[in-house]
């Protein structure tokens, strides 16, 4: 019998687990034996890895809320150093969380231990200074968008783009007819989704001002309106609850059935991030929120050097949906917005057909099943089977 091939494998957020999850699920059905074990959370230990030690369920947002779980995060990364020098894996899969594990490459490098890189830190944003690193720790990296493809090549850097994985499980499952008559829904009225993200920071953040802009919205829009909470699985359902009844709006939430909502909705209000992605591919007109603690805000003023700082911006490589950030993220200036847009149906039409060209540059579906081939190919140069 193959001696099964020890595999590291880490991620430090709830995203990074559920792709790591997903690669681990497709890298056993094409190939193998492999032994996994490392760090991850909840669905990477439901894919039968050895999660050893779990980040993700500190859920930690921006630069300088790491630094109140900075002694946390120092210990376990010291524990893996010395599991890793006990037990020496054959090579290891570094997903997402660059602020961890870049700085693993480095020491996994330095211990000859080969390095393949899953969803790319966004140093097309700000650090580009760090690719230089990357040649010299990564032995393959693999991305999602093809622009992050060309950047690599262009440095020297092995890569692999293999699509989004999102394509692979964004789709609503329930006709939008049924899914409005099954929550009390009114047909004849506009309906717009509030998607305050999936970190307990970031819905004591941006629900509160989703919510009084979707007040304002529902007196100054000239059409009439209702509103959804689509809340994400990782986020305690009574926070919402608590903070929707405080509100006073009269907003239904949603648990667990997020895309049926996207897809049943005219236009959606989303915290940046991966919900920007979801949101476009479901083809549903959007805003995008961002707001975080002030000092993370002045870091990341410093550093980022793009024009958008949603997704579905830097994807279409312009704007498309409205971008309130920070300052600008205030329930009038929501409101007055949205409102306009609502009442333009041929805006509103226009931002469709400008998604659906997202969509289209996200590849096609098997993106998880093209990553674990990927790694696969590069396990088999690395170890000579």
């Amino acid at each position: 019998m193959e001696k099964p091939q020890k595999i590291l494998i880490v991620a430090g957020e709830a995203s990074g687990d559920q792709h790591a999850a997903n690669l681990v699920k497709e890298m056993r059905r094409l190939g193998g034996p492999f032994y996994f074990r490392g760090i991850g959370g909840e669905r990477m230990r439901n894919e039968g890895v050895d999660v050893r030690e779990d980040i993700v369920s500190l859920a930690v947002i921006g630069f300088f809320e790491v630094f109140r779980h900075l002694g946390t995060i120092r210990r376990i990364y010291r524990r893996l150093l010395a599991d890793i020098d006990a037990d020496r894996p054959d090579a290891a899969i570094l997903v997402d969380y660059p602020g961890f594990n870049l700085r693993l490459a480095g020491d996994l490098k330095k211990r000859g231990i080969p390095v393949i890189y899953y969803i790319s830190p966004q140093i097309w944003a700000w650090g580009k200074g760090r690719i230089r690193n990357i040649r010299e720790t990564v032995s393959r990296m693999i991305v999602f968008f093809p622009f992050e493809e060309a950047l690599y090549r262009q440095h020297g850097v092995a890569v692999s783009f293999v699509g989004h994985p999102c394509l692979d499980h964004v789709r609503s499952g329930m006709p939008v007819e049924e899914f409005r008559r099954s929550h009390g829904l009114d047909a004849a009225r506009l309906t717009v989704s509030l998607l305050p993200g999936s970190r307990r920071a970031e819905i004591e953040s941006l629900l509160p001002v989703m919510l009084k802009a979707a007040e304002l919205i529902a007196k100054t829009c000239n059409r009439p309106t209702q509103f959804l909470v689509l809340a994400a699985p990782s986020v305690p359902l009574v926070l919402i609850k608590d903070l929707v009844a405080s509100s006073g709006v009269q907003a239904v939430i949603i648990d667990n059935c997020t895309y049926d909502g996207i897809a049943a909705s005219d236009f959606c209000i989303v915290c940046s991030g991966t919900a920007t992605l979801e949101t476009a591919i479901l083809g549903t007109p959007m805003i995008v929120l961002y707001k975080v603690n002030f000092l993370t805000w002045l870091y990341m003023r410093i550093l980022i050097r793009i024009p958008y700082i949603g997704l579905v911006n830097v994807v279409a490589g312009k704007k498309i949906a409205e971008e309130f950030i920070q300052f600008d993220a205030t329930a009038p200036r929501i409101a007055s917005y949205c409102a306009a847009v609502l009442a333009d149906t041929e805006k509103l039409s226009s931002l469709r057909s400008e998604l659906a060209l997202v969509k289209a540059a996200l590849g096609q579906p098997g993106a998880a099943a093209r990553a674990a081939q990927a790694v696969i190919d590069a396990l088999r140069q690395t170890s000579g089977r």
